[in-house]
């Protein structure tokens, strides 16, 4: 009997909770599907309980809200698959020593706030200290602050002394990163404790990188096998993994090991290209920020040793996102936002279409692809019945003109409005 009872019980608060579901609806102009490039005419989206339950052209509906965006195009919710919400962009070099450490995840929440409000409703943030961007997802989920939806790397595994480890200091201050990986078997407790503490990606970083100090760009910090190790353990606990890597040799390797995206990409050869085509391996290529690194670099505290790393590899990098999409490797939009400031991560549509994306190709990369690359296709990335009710709202065409992505007028994430300039 008791049993009996708790199932009246269970039904009756299930019954009770969907009597309550809040149905939303959404009308606009038009709505563009990314996985199609077609556009469907006076749209209405029906949003319960935070997610799509239909989408079709406008007539008869039945809705407890009704949000008429006339004049507005809608897109999913864009995705920025390379974000770090706990950095600044106008603190550089050894400037962060002038904060506590607490400083950092306070001002991440205004970060959250200015990309959500720039229209990217997904994000996932590979790498931050003290699991500041674990503290954050939980507040945001939690419905304390405004933020996207995170996807939580914690701290970025790297070699001793690699991009990743703490390279800035004497060895009197005995500086390093608590997540080192100098053997496989390292490697695999890395993955293994990040998973305990909050990540839900792992972060790897393979060679050397731009903003870190004593080594080149491209030279490859981690074997084979200690990259091997970390995509096998990750992928055992269900996780994806993203590899910080600029050489060609460091690339190669990081593919081969089964790593999902290789982040950056600067200096792939024509081997690596083939490669991540033959594999399904996704590029994520930040080929905007450089624009923001040159102008304000040096104001902002940055190395001129950093600088000329910088400038050695953005023209190259830009060619070999040229290069890599016409040979048809996978590519997702990953912005590095923190090293530029956020909530101007749409700048880098426009950068891509310079390069040879066609405006669609790249609002592929920050919907569908990103959607697919994250494990997430039908949850995020598209507006179609199971998805979250996350949406975006230009004036323009964004077919036409990608940059119309850089002002949107209206966000939503779960069916509710968020941003609306009127």
């Amino acid at each position: 009997m008791r049993g009996i009872g708790m199932a009246v019980v269970a039904a009756a608060v299930a019954l009770a909770g969907s009597a309550q579901a809040k149905t939303v609806a959404v009308t606009a102009d038009r709505l563009l599907d990314p996985q199609t490039g077609r556009y469907v005419e006076k749209p209405v989206v029906l949003i319960t309980d935070g997610r799509v339950t239909e989408v079709r052209s406008q007539g008869d509906f039945r809705a407890d809200e009704v949000v008429n965006l006339p004049g507005v195009t809608l897109l999913p919710g864009l995705i920025d698959m390379h974000v770090h919400l706990t950095s600044v962009a106008e603190i550089g070099g050894y400037n962060y020593l002038e904060y506590s450490d607490a400083f950092w995840p306070v001002v991440a929440t205004k970060h959250a706030k200015d990309t959500l409000e720039a229209g990217f409703t997904t994000v996932r943030n590979v790498g931050s200290e003290q699991y500041a961007d674990v503290g954050l997802r939980e507040a945001i989920d939690g419905g304390y602050v405004p933020g996207p939806r995170i996807v939580t790397a914690a701290y970025p595994i790297s070699a001793t002394g690699g991009h990743c480890d703490s390279t800035f200091f004497p060895p009197s201050m005995d500086e390093k990163s608590p997540y080192l990986a100098d053997s496989p078997d390292q490697a695999r407790s890395a993955v293994r404790r990040l998973k305990k503490y909050g990540a839900q990606v792992i972060k790897v970083c393979a060679t050397g990188g731009v903003f870190s100090r004593g080594v080149s760009v491209g030279a490859q910090q981690l074997s084979y096998e200690e990259l091997k190790a970390i995509a096998d353990e990750a992928h055992m606990a269900g996780m994806k993994v993203a590899a910080h890597a600029h050489g060609a040799e460091g690339i190669k390797a990081a593919i081969r090991a089964g790593i999902d995206t290789i982040e950056h990409v600067s200096l792939v050869d024509d081997e690596g290209i083939k490669l991540a085509k033959a594999r399904g391996t996704y590029f994520s290529m930040d080929i905007y920020n450089t624009d923001y690194t040159q102008a304000e670099g040096k104001k902002n505290g940055v190395l001129e040793a950093n600088l000329a790393k910088d400038r050695e590899v953005a023209d190259v990098q830009r060619e070999n996102f040229r290069k890599s999409l016409k040979a048809g490797v996978k590519q997702v939009f990953g912005t590095d936002a923190g090293i530029y400031p956020h909530g101007q991560n749409a700048k880098q549509f426009a950068v891509m279409v310079r390069y040879g994306a066609t405006p669609l190709q790249a609002i592929q990369a920050a919907t569908t692809t990103a959607a697919e690359a994250l494990g997430q296709t039908g949850q995020v990335g598209r507006i179609a019945p199971g998805a979250w009710g996350d949406l975006v709202g230009v004036k323009g065409d964004p077919l036409s003109d990608v940059t119309v992505l850089e002002r949107p007028v209206v966000v939503v994430k779960g069916g509710e409005v968020v941003k609306r300039a009127d």
